[in-house]
């Protein structure tokens, strides 16, 4: 299995421990959920995300739309 393979299924959901500049693999996977969108997130493509909630946004919109929510 390579990463240009295109039968995602449920094993390829992704585990991380975001931390505040990368991220640790816990359980190897293509992609991870957004937490507000459920849209799925190819690792690749993963730069939103937040070390203090635990959690991965699909784009810098989600991101600050949890960001505030939180602070509120």
């Amino acid at each position: 299995m390579n990463a240009h393979d295109r039968n995602l299924g449920a094993n390829d959901l992704a585990k991380l421990h975001y931390g505040d500049g990368d991220y640790a693999v816990l359980r190897p996977g293509r992609y991870v959920l957004c937490a507000l969108t459920g849209q799925k997130i190819p690792l690749e493509q993963l730069r939103y995300w937040s070390a203090e909630l635990q959690e991965a946004y699909a784009g810098p919109a989600e991101a600050l739309k949890r960001w505030q929510e939180s602070r509120g």
